[in-house]
């Protein structure tokens, strides 16, 4: 928080953060007259809405189906397949990435080729990028949020179940009338925080992914700040500091809105 003040100062290494003199919202105010405002905060909000939506049924979809697998070592062995992509590295799996989806030589190319298609350049269309970083994302993140569902899962009384089976009821009206109602509060509360981090779109990831052909719908807050703060030769970090200020803020406001609107729903809350 004490760092935080550079955002309101024309900060300078030599005077140091107290001795930099304050320039008020200046820095605030150059942002948002900027020509990138726009382009970054509507690619921002993209994303994320995109990576929100798009992934937050599949690990409680995931968590569901593994609930009802009766065969322990089907079930280790889809865990582990689910799992493992959270592990590997972000350089790796972007590395991955380019090589399945190259023009000339990828699998993905490839496979299209056998239907008269392609090739594409995905990573050189503006198009493409929010779905390749979206989908890309799920795939390596589904098995491991799946397990905190799984948890809520195994909470749940058995007994609840066994009346259930005993009055007829199929799995899948179990599923509907116990298990989705026993995780519903951990779903709202899973929510109510993607939410406030609506802005935190994965800077390592989205620059690792960057090129100037789809420079358009890639950049975002966070790699924008990057480059104004570190890469660019005026190293501006009140600039920076100030943009970066701006998201958090915006991320606070809608964790409020979210946390707020779920009490009003008598959901689950965070207070």
């Amino acid at each position: 928080m004490y760092g935080a003040q550079i955002a309101f100062k024309e900060f300078s290494v030599t005077k140091g953060i107290s001795g930099s003199p304050w320039a008020g919202f200046d820095q605030f105010e150059r942002f948002f007259r900027s020509h990138e405002f726009w382009r970054l905060l509507r690619n921002t909000f993209s994303i994320s809405l995109y990576t929100l939506i798009a992934s937050f049924p599949f690990p409680i979809m995931l968590a569901l189906g593994l609930n009802y697998v009766k065969n322990r070592r089907f079930k280790n062995t889809v865990q582990m397949v689910t799992y493992a992509p959270y592990f590997i590295s972000l350089v790796v799996l972007v590395g991955l990435m380019l090589q399945f989806l190259d023009p000339r030589t990828g699998l993905i190319n490839s496979i299209l080729g056998w239907f008269g298609l392609g090739p594409y350049h995905f990573m050189a269309e503006a198009s493409w990028f929010q779905s390749i970083y979206v989908w890309s994302h799920i795939w390596q993140n589904v098995g491991f949020s799946c397990i905190i569902f799984l948890a809520a899962l195994s909470s749940i009384d058995p007994a609840l179940h066994e009346a259930a089976v005993m009055d007829g009821a199929t799995k899948v009206q179990r599923m509907r009338h116990i298990d989705i109602p026993g995780i519903k509060p951990i779903a709202v509360i899973l929510l109510i925080l993607n939410t406030g981090q609506l802005l935190e779109t994965g800077f390592e990831k989205i620059l690792l992914m960057q090129n100037a052909l789809n420079l358009r719908s890639s950049e975002v807050i966070d790699t924008y700040v990057y480059k104004v703060g570190l890469v660019s030769q005026a190293m501006n970090f009140s600039y920076a500091t100030a943009i970066g200020l701006f998201k958090a803020v915006i991320g606070f406001v809608l964790l409020l809105i979210v946390n707020q609107l779920a009490k009003k729903l008598k959901q689950e809350s965070l207070w």
